[in-house]
């Protein structure tokens, strides 16, 4: 039978809401959207750069909490009310991901809250990259 387990990051939203921040389905890792919220103190900065780097963070640990890395992640999606916030963000998300080459897509949306500025989910196979 494949292992199903849900991932928690202890953000407010998850109980809210009622999601989990990743499902690991068999060799499959399903990273819900992430924005930039840290999630110990629920504060989010103004600046979109920023909340990238944030956002990559919290995705990391739920990664890793899946017992994976970066470089098995296969499909990222970028999503941002203001396009123009994207270009900002390519250093961060080159940082991240310029060895591991995803597949990506960016999409212009609007999010739950007006104060974030991006949201980033991804999907990875573990050991992809092994």
């Amino acid at each position: 039978m494949t292992e199903r387990r849900a991932i928690l990051s202890g953000s407010t939203f998850e109980e809210q809401i009622g999601y989990a921040r990743a499902v690991v389905d068999g060799e499959w890792v399903h990273v819900s959207g992430t924005t930039g919220f840290d999630y110990a103190t629920m504060t989010i900065s103004d600046d979109v750069a920023e909340q990238a780097e944030q956002c990559l963070r919290n995705i990391r640990a739920a990664l890793t909490e899946a017992e994976c890395t970066f470089a098995d992640v296969v499909r990222v999606r970028y999503l941002l009310p203001d396009r123009e916030d994207f270009e900002p963000c390519w250093p961060v998300l080159r940082r991240w991901f310029g060895d591991v080459r995803p597949a990506a897509t960016m999409l212009v949306c609007g999010l739950a809250d007006a104060r974030m500025k991006i949201e980033i989910e991804v999907y990875a196979r573990r050991g992809a990259s092994g």
